[in-house]
């Protein structure tokens, strides 16, 4: 990156619109920087380069003023349109609100779509983003307007963690659009009660699209790195469990790599992405990703 913008990751700034727009920009145009772009060319919108004039082409596209200065043909080339559709989908329940060193998952996850969805912008695609937990659904369909995004960015500024996920199997057949190429990234902590979550994610794919899950996750809820007897809490249900991390440790280890491995296999059986992402884990990553999945729905 050009610029670090780990200066930037407070919570007024992560909150506000300008904040998260200037995160966004940061960590994308530093990531940029770094990539060799291969453009297709055609009759788009956007004005790329001159090429000279060969017998059948379109003779709207001659641009008079090189034939008025050069005395030759040339025709202007342009960005071939391949937009797509990209749709968020956050879960926005409380158990998204645990934070490690300063940041939550939720607060993660806002920088993740903002630096997504930009990026997403700048390729021309459409950006829609949709938040639910079982007692609110945001959501914003998707749109290609520059001004859309800080509509996105107004929105996910807004979203209050509350509640659960949704028991509700049908709220996935509001999210699809079966007849567009579409990449839908779900930004989860995959905390759930009965596979709700692992189902819900499976009813998103069809054979239009491209579903990324990114699972969110805190280095010390991986590692269970703590040294004193302690109480966890329940975020979404209040419950509370007091544990001695060193007899728990062992075993908490090896049920959540069990999980992990299950999660992964289920997805990856049904031709979906899954991806763990750590708090404070660099965000190029998941851009990354973005550039490769959406290459295969060119």
């Amino acid at each position: 990156m050009q610029k670090n913008y780990h200066q930037l990751l407070k919570p007024e700034v992560i909150n506000s619109v300008s904040g998260l727009a200037l995160i966004a920009k940061i960590i994308v145009d530093g990531f940029l920087t770094g990539v060799n772009h291969s453009r297709r060319v055609g009759s788009g919108m956007e004005f790329s380069q001159f090429r000279a004039y060969e017998p059948g082409d379109d003779l709207r596209l001659l641009d008079w003023k090189m034939l008025a200065r050069s005395g030759r043909y040339y025709i202007k080339q342009s960005e071939i349109e391949t937009n797509v559709s990209i749709k968020f989908i956050l879960d926005s329940s409380k158990s998204m609100v645990y934070k490690e060193d300063g940041l939550s998952k939720m607060e993660l996850a806002k920088i993740l779509i903002a630096s997504l969805g930009y990026l997403a912008q700048k390729q021309g695609d459409a950006i829609g983003l949709f938040a639910l937990n079982d007692q609110h659904l945001h959501s914003i369909y998707p749109k290609v307007h520059k001004q859309h995004f800080n509509r996105l960015l107004l929105e996910l500024v807004n979203i209050e963690n509350i509640g659960q996920w949704p028991q509700n199997k049908n709220v996935s057949n509001m999210l699809h659009d079966r007849t567009h190429k579409e990449m839908v990234f779900f930004i989860t902590d995959l905390y759930e009660y009965d596979q709700e979550l692992t189902q819900f994610i499976k009813r998103l794919k069809t054979l239009r699209n491209e579903v990324v899950v990114l699972h969110l996750m805190g280095e010390k809820e991986i590692t269970f790195d703590y040294k004193e007897t302690l109480t966890f809490e329940d975020l979404e249900t209040g419950k509370r469990l007091k544990v001695d991390p060193k007899e728990m440790k062992k075993a908490y280890i090896t049920e959540l790599n069990a999980m992990i491995e299950n999660v992964k296999t289920f997805l990856l059986s049904n031709d979906i992405n899954y991806h763990l992402f750590k708090l404070h884990e660099p965000i190029g990553e998941a851009l990354k990703v973005f550039m490769q999945k959406r290459s295969k729905l060119m």
